[in-house]
């Protein structure tokens, strides 16, 4: 019976994407669309297939930004949540400037990061990193506290140390939020790529998807232009796909989010 909900789990959304994809391919040719408006999936994926090794050289770029921002991103956010978890003065001090580089639009200090900083790699990586950053800090902040007082009280009366605390019952404890904010920041990451992309191919960096959008869409090229866009969110979608596997390695023999 599991199996065969798992497999119908799997199927649906292929199922769906098919139809999707099949009715898109009919309108387009009933209806005789350009190419430069709409261009039909048969035409993307050939796009995709001749243009290859450009739009593959672009992926490996911007996947290279990202996976580099969600890196720190996560070694940052939980860093700083250590630090928040130890005192509520600390918390209250500093929260705010981390709301701050999270309600602060990315597009708009792009443009001095990328100024600022010589390497054009480290100033996209930055750049992404600020959009990922927030959803881990939050959300580990939020696991770390979310601690069952019983087991608390308990870890005081037997004379656990801080660090005992922090070690075996907090981070045990903040482990599903910190996934959770793994698979916030694993999407907002690749986000903060493109979007930096977009900022620093304006100003000739010729390096990521997000140029070859910026490029296909001056030159009229729109199959290159979905293919590119198709990329992006097969790179998310995966990017997802992987940071609910980690969290299921990790959490299905002992907590509840993972069962079933």
């Amino acid at each position: 019976m599991n199996a065969s909900r798992r497999m119908l789990a799997a199927a649906a959304p292929l199922v769906v994407g098919l139809v999707l994809l099949g009715a898109w391919e009919l309108a387009v040719r009933a209806w005789e669309v350009p190419v430069y408006l709409v261009p039909a999936p048969s035409r993307i994926a050939a796009t995709l297939v001749t243009d290859w090794t450009l739009l593959a050289g672009a992926l490996a770029a911007t996947l290279k930004i990202a996976l580099l921002a969600l890196a720190l991103a996560v070694v940052l956010g939980v860093a700083t949540a250590f630090v928040f978890v130890q005192s509520r003065i600390i918390e209250a001090s500093l929260l705010p400037y981390a709301i701050l580089l999270q309600v602060t639009p990315v597009v708009a200090v792009a443009p001095l990061i990328i100024i600022w900083v010589d390497d054009p790699v480290a100033a996209l990586v930055i750049c992404a990193t600020i959009v990922a950053f927030f959803p881990m800090v939050s959300n580990t902040t939020l696991g770390l506290r979310s601690v069952d007082r019983g087991l608390l009280d308990l870890f005081r009366t037997c004379g656990a140390s801080r660090w005992q605390t922090l070690i075996r019952l907090r981070v045990p404890s903040a482990l599903p939020y910190f996934f959770a904010g793994l698979r916030i920041s694993s999407g907002l990451s690749l986000i903060g790529a493109v979007v930096a992309e977009f900022v620093a191919g304006t100003g000739g960096t010729s390096s990521g998807l997000a140029y070859q959008i910026l490029q296909a869409g001056l030159q009229l090229n729109i199959p290159r232009m979905f293919a590119a866009l198709l990329l992006i969110a097969a790179a998310g979608v995966a990017f997802f796909a992987i940071s609910s596997a980690l969290s299921w390695l990790a959490l299905h023999r002992w907590h509840d989010s993972a069962r079933g």
